[in-house]
């Protein structure tokens, strides 16, 4: 039986971690704004996640849940591993829009600090963010089996169209005249991929 109290308490905190987080690094928010901001007694951060440094990890872990929730509807079996990499592209976008702050989070982490904890989350977020961009390397290796797409590093590809998508959404960002709005994003991450897998494709 799901227990209603501890779940809103929990949500409660989550909610009031990423506020605080969406402009300050970890090691400038507290413990008691968190929970001040939470309505919630500061003894509740320590109750279900043991200090705050487990909270700001179960505030990651919920954003790559999130991103891997959006990712699952690019990698379709039924689809062409061309299609899957269009579809990615699409469903990255998807996520930044519904979640810019996950985005931020996972995309841009801030800096891990000097403390173990920090460098700890630093190194699963790495390899979780790994393991998602995992699916992208075996959809431009598969494609490559396939015929469809030319011999590459499916890897280094991966790590291209990646950063690639990463640094034009990041232009949503921007203070002055070359911030794009979201119909402008999804022009450009669509004529990125097009240049990139166009760029994929077998030569006959």
């Amino acid at each position: 039986m799901v227990d209603r109290r501890k779940e809103r308490t929990i949500n409660a905190l989550l909610g009031a971690a990423e506020e605080l987080l969406r402009t300050r690094h970890v090691d400038e928010v507290t413990v008691e704004e968190v929970a001040e901001l939470a309505g919630v007694a500061v003894g509740s951060i320590y109750n279900h996640f043991g200090s705050k440094a487990g909270l700001h990890a179960a505030l990651v872990e919920r954003a790559l849940r999130v991103d891997r929730n959006f990712m699952d509807r690019a990698y379709r079996i039924s689809d062409t591993p061309v299609e899957q990499i269009r579809a990615a592209a699409e469903q990255y976008l998807a996520f930044y829009l519904a979640h810019p702050d996950y985005f931020r989070m996972l995309a841009f982490p801030d800096p891990p600090g000097r403390y173990a904890a920090g460098q700890e989350l630093a190194q699963r977020l790495a390899h979780s963010v790994q393991e998602q961009n995992q699916r992208l390397v075996d959809a431009i290796r598969e494609g490559t089996a396939r015929g469809d797409l030319r011999a590459v590093d499916p890897e280094e590809v991966a790590t291209v169209l990646w950063a690639a998508w990463n640094g034009i959404i990041s232009l949503a960002w921007r203070p002055d005249a070359l911030r794009r709005d979201h119909t402008r994003l999804r022009e450009l991450l669509d004529a990125a991929t097009d240049v990139i897998a166009g760029g994929l494709l077998a030569r006959d």
